[in-house]
C-alpha cells in the first residue's frame, strides 16, 4: 500500500488555522487516533478524506491534500 503524504493537508491547515484537533472533532475520533494517522502509523479512510476536504478544503483535489508516492524509484 502506497505511503499517504500529508505535507500539503498540513500546509493547507495552517493557511486556515485548521489543528488537528479540529479534524479529530469533525471524523468524531480521538486526538490520539488522528496523532497517528499523521504520524503514519494508521491508515486514513476514503470517506475520511473526503469528510476532510468537503468541510474544510472544498474544491481541492484529494490527490493534492493527501498525495501517494505510487511511482517506483527504478
Amino acid at each position: 500500500m502506497p505511503e499517504v503524504r500529508l505535507d500539503n493537508l498540513e500546509a493547507e491547515m495552517k493557511r486556515k488555522k485548521i489543528t488537528r484537533h479540529d479534524i479529530a472533532t469533525l471524523l468524531n475520533l480521538s486526538y490520539r487516533t488522528i496523532h497517528s494517522r499523521f504520524n503514519g502509523e494508521s491508515d486514513w479512510g476514503y470517506s475520511e478524506c473526503v469528510k476532510v476536504r468537503d468541510t474544510y478544503f472544498p474544491g481541492m483535489e484529494l490527490s493534492y491534500l493527501f498525495s501517494t508516492d505510487t511511482q517506483s524509484s527504478e
